[in-house]
């Protein structure tokens, strides 16, 4: 059964087309790569599914049922997640407070509502081994590598069961061992029926991980292959228009 299918999304700024006509979809525990030169449609499409606004045209379909999400609200709690690029985490909290912001654990002492910080960490402990992360829960956001505060963001969506994560250049700026990590973060999500759409411009990193790719090239999809029926050399050559289709 299919997770998430666009069906014909358009987005149009008045004469501006962004998206024309685009189908698309993503399977339980599957990760597929979005992959596209600027201005292609990747960030208009990834707003479409966050829920950001609505599509000029199509339909979403979620675990075989149309939605229609007025919000990001709505794409959260229909379980769609999204890590952006800076990954909007506090710096001068640690690894667990930034797991359980605005979902904070509370206990009564004396009569009185305080959070349960022990058990916050215990739970982000959990979510960390789960991942095969070694970042430690106690640990100051700020003193994270690359790796470690992508799994920060990434054990965020599983806190909240997310069945869907957009991963927005998840390994951009980062050393080539987080790099490795941070694929590696992408992988457990899989293991563990998270499906995951990791948008990107580092083929590469597509092309270790993913088991779909989508290519869009101005506004349309001009690709959606499984690694094994593509390569390189073909995806270059759709980005860049040398092959117009495939």
């Amino acid at each position: 059964m299919t997770l998430l299918e666009l069906r014909g999304i358009g987005m149009e700024y008045g004469a501006i087309r962004a998206l024309a006509q685009v189908d698309y979809t993503v399977s339980p525990g599957e990760i597929v790569g979005l992959i596209g030169d600027n201005g292609a449609g990747k960030s208009t499409l990834v707003k479409i599914i966050a829920g950001n606004f609505p599509p000029t045209h199509g339909t979403i379909h979620l675990d075989g049922h149309p939605v229609r999400f007025r919000g990001p609200e709505d794409a959260r709690s229909a379980g769609i997640e999204v890590v952006y690029q800076d990954l909007a985490l506090a710096d001068n909290l640690t690894g667990a407070a930034n797991v359980f912001l605005g979902r904070e654990l509370r206990r009564r002492v004396a009569g009185f509502s305080i959070m349960d910080h022990a058990a916050m960490t215990r739970r982000a402990a959990q979510l960390f081994a789960e991942l095969k992360s070694e970042t430690r829960p106690e640990a100051l956001v700020r003193t994270l590598s690359g790796g470690q505060r992508q799994a920060v963001a990434i054990a965020r969506t599983r806190l909240a069961a997310a069945k869907l994560v957009l991963l927005d250049e998840p390994t951009a700026s980062i050393s080539v061992r987080q790099v490795a990590e941070v694929l590696d973060l992408m992988r457990r999500m899989r293991d563990h029926g998270q499906s995951v759409i990791f948008i990107s411009h580092a083929m590469p990193h597509i092309f270790a991980v993913a088991d779909r790719i989508t290519v869009l090239r101005r506004g349309q999809k001009v690709a959606d292959k499984p690694m094994g029926t593509t390569s390189p050399e073909e995806v270059t050559a759709l980005i860049t228009g040398a092959v117009e289709r495939a």
